[in-house]
């Protein structure tokens, strides 16, 4: 049954609400870690971080790459959702680092592994701070994918 994307003004690494839940966000091809939302993340977990980079040096025996997801434990009912969403950290020749297919491939991914875990969903505008990507385009993804699909989804605007 879809549910509707519920829009707060707060902080995404302090979700609201009861039971299991997953902070989902948008990390980038390239083994960077050091800008923007994760540092917020790292403050609280250094877990998330370091099965980032982790995954991303082995990458020549994982799935890392665009549009994969990385599920990482933090507490007992709490995963930080590792979406890799852009293709580099600059803005170029070759447009903003935001992959609009990459992140719905990754969300799509991500509906399986929630649905499974019974969680809700808990995000700041993903792709959408340094990847530079537009909210209009990522907000469907989200609704398609998760809400849609009966995914409680949380989005948090920073105050």
């Amino acid at each position: 049954m879809a549910t509707a994307i519920e829009y707060v003004r707060g902080d995404a690494t302090t979700p609201l609400g009861k039971g299991p839940k997953v902070i989902a966000h948008v990390c980038n091809d390239q083994g960077g870690w050091g800008k923007g939302f994760v540092l917020a993340l790292s403050r609280r977990w250094p877990e998330p971080e370091k099965a980032y980079r982790r995954w991303h040096r082995e990458r020549a025996t994982n799935a890392f790459g665009l549009g994969a997801v990385q599920l990482v434990q933090v507490d007992r009912l709490l995963w930080i959702a590792n979406m890799i969403g852009q293709h580099g950290t600059r803005t170029g020749s070759k447009g903003v680092p935001v992959r609009y297919e990459a992140i719905d491939t990754a969300l799509a991914s991500l509906a399986e592994q929630v649905l499974e875990l019974n969680a809700s969903v808990h995000m700041p505008r993903i792709g959408c701070g340094l990847a530079g990507g537009r909210w209009e385009l990522v907000e469907p993804l989200v609704r398609t994918r998760l809400s849609d699909q009966g995914v409680p989804v949380t989005v948090y605007d920073h105050e």
